[in-house]
């Protein structure tokens, strides 16, 4: 089954793939015929050859789209080296501290690497001890808290009239940046500050061209422009915290005595921490809750058949980031040593593009990949949120904030149903999303479950 069209295809600036010759998957509209060129790209082209496009002179660039594949290069980070680690080990390697690497590259993410994890040891016991209690398994101590965050979201409109909303801006966007700020112990009247910073910091992954998300230098001048106070308002409430700790991610990470460094955090450490919290924790829910709206309009039967059987609920949100890719290709990743994919020969150093999106349609990992089945078996082996020792570490928070959302979304509404102003046109970058989202909705006259969405 091949993947439906919308109106997108006639309205995108880039002609629908019809052969290998028009595949483009970062040009100006390829977000509009990205699944085309997923079929073309498995059958004709598993491993796209982008000469001259790896991190060095001379050196090439291999664009993954099997799931073996993908699914190979990110369980083995000792082969297939993250882009990353690299980097911090070359700043490691050049006696930067933290500090001083922050003032070469003004980013607080990378910058705290240098001294948090600059080993994949420390990479797995930095998840485990620092971020696993808040974002990882330790998430399920928010279900209330986010339950809270969506029914208030939804007493917004859900009274309407006309029964409508635009669901993005008005709750798939602004629930995981309630639930974050919430969560690291930010004020909400911050919020739009903070989601000023929020884009900012996603830029490159938004407004950047070619496969390794490139910036203009005016660009990357605008976007540290954007950031401005952002590390001065990480450390003002780090010095708060500090003096009155309360039940928060920031109060725990200046409380936290590090074993894996045997010593409690910097300021500069936290502050890496919370930037890397903001890149994960708001982009892949929104855009995963916004394409799971989508899923539910163009198969007629399934929000019913979910608002009755809420044991699918799990099984639905997980197909629905299999099949709609939140993300969709990072190139994180460089060849250790000369290899070869689906028969093509890949030198050492050459960059690898990860195309999780593809790799989750790939039909022969996935039966009817273009098939909603929320039964499918071992639907987790897709992968939306990569895999291994390098697994995003917001992944569980991820999961269970959609979960509750749909939860809370069933137990109030009847039906859900495309708007009429809608055009399905998609953000430029490598997220999937459209940029607005209208829908009509038919509010329940007998809620279920009180809007916990249990």
């Amino acid at each position: 089954m091949s993947y439906p069209k919308h109106v997108n295809h006639e309205l995108s600036p880039m002609g629908c793939p019809v052969d290998l010759s028009d595949v483009d998957l970062f040009g100006d509209g390829a977000q509009e015929h990205w699944y085309e060129a997923y079929e073309i790209l498995h059958r004709e082209s598993p491993v796209l050859r982008i000469e001259g496009g790896g991190i060095t002179p001379g050196t090439d660039a291999f664009v993954l789209t099997k799931h073996a594949d993908v699914s190979m290069v990110i369980r083995d980070p000792e082969r297939f080296l993250s882009l990353t680690t690299q980097r911090v080990g070359q700043f490691v390697a050049e006696g930067l501290s933290p500090e001083e690497t922050y003032a070469k590259i003004n980013n607080l993410m990378t910058a705290s690497m240098v001294s948090l994890r600059p080993t994949q040891e420390l990479y797995i016991r930095h998840r485990k001890e620092l971020t696993d209690p808040w974002v990882g398994p330790g998430a399920l101590r928010h279900r209330d808290m986010i339950a809270k965050h969506a029914n208030d979201l939804l007493d917004e409109w859900i009274d309407n009239d006309p029964p409508s909303v635009e669901f993005i801006t008005r709750f798939a966007r602004p629930l995981p940046q309630r639930v974050m700020a919430s969560i690291l112990g930010f004020p909400h009247t911050d919020i739009p500050q903070l989601a000023e910073w929020g884009d900012a910091i996603v830029t490159p992954f938004v407004h950047g061209t070619g496969l390794k998300h490139e910036l203009t230098p005016e660009q990357a001048t605008e976007m540290i422009a954007r950031l401005d106070g952002f590390q001065e308002y990480v450390y003002d409430h780090v010095t708060a915290k500090r003096a009155d700790p309360q039940d928060d991610m920031v109060s725990f990470l200046c409380d936290v005595h590090y074993e894996a460094l045997d010593r409690k955090l910097t300021d500069l450490e936290i502050a890496g921490i919370v930037y890397a919290m903001i890149i994960g924790g708001l982009e892949t829910t929104q855009y995963a809750l916004e394409e799971q709206a989508q899923l539910l309009c163009e198969h007629p039967g399934t929000f019913e058949s979910l608002r009755t059987d809420r044991g699918k609920l799990r099984g639905f949100v997980e197909e629905a980031m299999r099949m709609r890719s939140p993300t969709h290709g990072l190139s994180t990743r460089i060849t250790s040593r000369d290899e070869v994919f689906q028969g093509v020969e890949v030198p050492a150093g050459s960059l690898l593009h990860l195309r999780f999106g593809a790799a989750n349609v790939d039909a022969d990992e996935f039966e009817c990949p273009f098939d909603l089945d929320v039964e499918r078996s071992g639907v987790t082996r897709h992968v939306t949120f990569s895999a291994g020792p390098r697994v995003c570490p917001g992944a569980n928070l991820s999961r269970i904030e959609q979960q509750i959302a749909w939860g809370v979304l069933l137990d109030r509404l009847d039906t859900i149903e495309y708007g009429d102003d809608n055009d399905w046109l998609h953000q430029p970058g490598i997220m999937l999303g459209t940029l607005k989202l209208d829908l009509r909705f038919q509010k329940s006259a007998d809620p279920l479950s009180l809007g916990t969405g249990r």
